[in-house]
């Protein structure tokens, strides 16, 4: 079943839309055109039909037909059986000629990711793709110094272990039940990394052309992942917080924040078999999902029968000390995932899985045919970095808050238009772009001496053409430099506007 849209839901996204700037058809096509190209609205998502979206908005239905109308002429609503169009994002073909996108497949119709991406930037480019730290520096070494002196005890064993080390499950486990979610080892599996979790999760709970919900925006590596498996990613878009924790004290636009509504009504209807969620600090937003929707999360999840699978790779980067209660504490059937990578460096490539036992044992079974267990040494360093999770944490999130304060005072100063959220942990900022111009930007932002990655690579089906990730990752001289660069691919595209017709197409990249 594909998603639908209630004439109240569409009317709370609206807003104040009948400003009286030009004929009320058209700005009501205007903004349910913006409220798609931005995300709030999925795409093959079907809108209320014209007789309930005329009487929940007190206009006539003659406005909402022509409304309509207008937005299938440009290619945003499919023509439906009666009056109940799903949501489109047009695209040009080479001739020039108008057509609709398939939700999950790019303009050359392959399923994204399935092309092989360049690793790392070429020498010389700043590299704003990659939201990630380097190396906690002596903390890590002094870790692996001390693995070395313990790997000859292992040395007479096969090496092969599925579960993962003893002793990191254990101090996984304890780290866990400190933060109030009781764990034993036997509910943690070591991986190779966050995205290898998921990998296993997906494999083992869910099958091809099963429903997973994902929020939308959403972690391109985890949409890649559901897309590889032949699931169907079932995005929920995120709203604007009107609330007195979330309003911005200068006045600016409010945060985003996830759509209870939305969330729980796409459990009960759609039935997905698996939900995929960042609440802590989520990917690329930076929000902090409160207690009182986590809440609601584990409980829809476990009406709809859904498998609730909770990334919580950023979890420790917490940037304004705000306490949250992690998903697990309020469910034992919540899958959890966890990793170092984010907190202490990518090239540990060492994650989890926390999950009830049996769980594990499915996990397990299921990571089998992918490997056979993780680097041994790794391990053990890892579990030497997780009983002292806090040691490097202090100094790392103190150079963030000074990161993300300058990025935040370089954007206003040089790229007043763009709208920015302040994140409360993480490691990037999402800019509201003032025009469609993300995959343009990311096409000539080499020509400037920096890397992007375009705002629909976050997304299912062309969505967020308006958004950019700009990591806080980088020391603030080498912040100003990207900062100037992006002005000046702005005023590129500024002064030559058909550049933004032309470069549709932004190269294949890693993202992290």
């Amino acid at each position: 079943m594909s998603p639908s849209l209630n004439p109240s839901a569409l009317a709370r996204l609206l807003g104040e839309w009948n400003l009286g700037v030009g004929p009320a058809y058209r700005e009501l096509a205007d903004i349910v055109r913006l409220l798609v190209l931005d995300g709030r609205v999925a795409l093959d998502t079907a809108l209320p039909s014209e007789r309930t979206l005329s009487e929940s908005l007190g206009v006539s239905r003659t406005t909402v037909t022509a409304a309509y109308g207008h937005l299938r002429e440009q290619g945003f609503l499919s023509s439906g059986q009666g009056s109940r169009g799903r949501t489109r994002i047009p695209r040009l073909t080479p001739p020039g000629t108008t057509v609709f996108t398939d939700p999950g497949l790019t303009t050359t119709g392959r399923t994204p990711g399935t092309t092989s991406p360049g690793l790392a930037a070429p020498e010389g480019l700043i590299d704003l793709a990659y939201a990630s730290l380097p190396a906690s520096g002596e903390v890590v070494h002094r870790a692996f110094a001390a693995a070395l002196t313990e790997l000859p005890a292992l040395l007479p064993g096969f090496g092969y272990d599925a579960m993962g080390l003893l002793p990191l499950r254990e101090a996984v486990a304890a780290r866990y039940a400190a933060a109030g979610v009781p764990t034993t080892a036997e509910q943690i599996l070591v991986t190779s990394g966050a995205q290898h979790a998921l990998n296993i999760i997906i494999r083992a709970v869910a099958g091809r052309q099963d429903r997973v919900l994902v929020e939308h925006p959403s972690y391109p590596n985890a949409l890649d992942a559901i897309r590889a498996a032949g699931c169907r990613a079932i995005p929920v878009a995120f709203t604007a917080a009107h609330d007195a924790d979330t309003d911005r004290a200068d006045g600016g636009p409010p945060a985003l924040a996830w759509d209870m509504h939305a969330l729980q009504a796409t459990m009960t209807q759609q039935r997905p078999t698996m939900a995929y969620v960042v609440p802590d600090f989520h990917n690329p937003t930076g929000q902090l999902m409160p207690d009182v929707q986590r809440r609601q999360l584990v409980r829809a999840a476990a009406a709809a029968g859904t498998v609730l699978v909770v990334d919580e790779t950023l979890r420790e980067l917490n940037l304004d000390g705000a306490e949250t209660s992690p998903v697990a504490a309020f469910s034992p059937a919540v899958v959890t995932i966890g990793s170092l990578s984010k907190s202490h460096w990518g090239g540990l490539r060492t994650g989890w899985i926390r999950a009830s036992e049996t769980m594990i044992q499915r996990f397990a079974a299921a990571r089998t045919s992918l490997d056979l267990g993780g680097p041994v040494m790794e391990q053990l360093a890892a579990a030497h970095l997780v009983r002292a999770l806090d040691e490097p944490l202090p100094a790392r999130l103190s150079a963030l808050r000074d990161n993300r304060a300058a990025l935040l005072e370089l954007l206003a100063g040089h790229l007043p238009d763009w709208e920015t959220g302040r994140p409360a942990g993480g490691l990037s900022v999402w800019c509201r772009l003032p025009a469609p111009v993300s995959t343009a930007l990311t096409v000539i932002a080499p020509d400037f001496g920096i890397r992007l990655a375009a705002g629909p690579r976050f997304g299912i089906g062309g969505a967020f053409e308006r958004y950019l990730r700009v990591p806080f990752t980088l020391p603030p001289e080498q912040l100003e430099t990207a900062v100037l660069a992006l002005r000046s691919a702005q005023d590129r595209l500024d002064a030559a506007p058909q550049l933004r017709r032309i470069l549709k197409n932004a190269p294949a990249l890693a993202i992290a």
